[in-house]
């Protein structure tokens, strides 16, 4: 079993930058696919972006390619998304996910471990 617990959400001006940190449990977290997804009020949970256990390879939902950046630090149990030049559509519950069976994916469906969530809110 798995636990994920996010960290570093909050209240931001547009135009501004927060870094949401995942903690993972565990020892095999440097062998699952990690990624962040987000929930909007009224909307479905969206992929935002994921990264393979060799950091190797990332992928990004097209509304945030260049303005968010994920990492991981295997040695640390953590994953990150970096979010820089924020918006107000960026207002969502950012959950972070580990896929314990698969190189990297970006279905929802396929992550076998989830966050409780965290809000990150950007004001105009």
């Amino acid at each position: 079993q798995v636990q994920l617990v996010e960290s570093g959400g909050g209240l931001v001006q547009a135009g501004g930058s927060l870094r949401l940190s995942c903690a993972a449990s565990g020892r095999t977290f440097s062998s699952y696919a990690m990624g962040w997804f987000r929930q909007a009020p009224g909307k479905e949970r969206e992929f935002v972006a994921g990264i393979i256990w060799s950091s190797a390879l990332t992928s990004y939902t097209d509304s945030v390619k260049g303005r968010f950046t994920i990492a991981r630090d295997n040695a640390k149990n953590t994953v990150y998304l970096q979010m820089n030049s924020l918006k107000p559509e960026d207002t969502a519950v950012y959950y972070c996910a580990a896929d314990r069976r698969r190189p990297f994916t970006t279905r929802e469906g396929d992550y076998d471990y989830w966050g409780q969530g965290i809000q990150v809110t950007v004001s105009s």
